[in-house]
């Protein structure tokens, strides 16, 4: 497996991976992957003025979005720099041959130090949330994944999470079923907020086989700078 080092850019981009086909970047909580009614610059549009500056690209620059990850989240988030990676990439990930691992932070333990989840999830567009029910119905959408825990920080817990699906705010749904929400986040079930607004979710490595090169390439991503992080490291 390749594994690279993180490359140092100007105006707080975090690049973790890049070639010719595909940039890999950490996103910091609170920024968005793509443009959205709040008119806030998205992350790809970051993206892309990096590109456009390093290489000195005249007019626009192509940057196709693989995956994305909530707002209040952080993260390894993928890109396609080329017309001809984005298909393979969005095969790969429709495919489930990308590897997701995530790490949570949550204050109430799980019932098990390690299990598999499995629950059906019922989207509410208009809150923005998903619930996660023990049982099948009508329009809900089967969430798998796997946890197993790290470590007992400071009156918290970090989690390992493997993703075998991919539905919308799984992993926060799932855990706030189980009575483990995520620290910070409201929506599902924590007491109270964190300062930044971020939810102690972390998009933690990603492991996938190059759409061009075929190899094999694998991305860990550094947690944001908080004590409550930097004590997991």
């Amino acid at each position: 497996m390749k594994t690279e080092k993180i490359i140092s850019t100007p105006e707080n981009l975090q690049v973790l991976y890049e070639d010719n086909h595909v940039i890999i970047v950490n996103k910091r909580p609170g920024d968005i992957v793509q443009g959205d009614k709040t008119g806030d610059t998205p992350l790809s549009e970051v993206v892309k003025e990096y590109i456009k500056v390093k290489y000195d690209k005249p007019g626009n620059v192509y940057l196709g979005v693989v995956h994305r990850l909530d707002r209040p989240t952080s993260g390894i988030v993928l890109f396609s720099k080329t017309s001809k990676a984005l298909p393979r990439l969005n095969k790969l990930f429709k495919d489930k041959e990308a590897k997701k691992t995530y790490w949570a932070i949550v204050k109430n333990p799980p019932p098990k130090t390690e299990a598999t989840l499995e629950h059906f999830l019922k989207r509410n567009p208009k809150q923005n949330k998903s619930i996660a029910y023990r049982k099948e119905f009508p329009e809900s959408k089967k969430a798998v994944l796997e946890y197993r825990m790290l470590q007992k920080l400071d009156n918290y817990f970090l989690l390992e999470i493997d993703l075998q699906t991919g539905r919308h705010h799984q992993i926060r749904s799932q855990l706030s079923a189980i009575g483990s929400p995520i620290k910070g986040d409201l929506k599902y079930g924590f007491d109270r907020s964190n300062k930044d607004a971020s939810i102690s979710l972390h998009a933690r490595k990603l492991s996938f086989i190059h759409p061009v090169s075929n190899d094999g390439i694998d991305v860990i991503a550094p947690p944001p700078a908080d004590p409550l992080w930097d004590a997991c490291i």
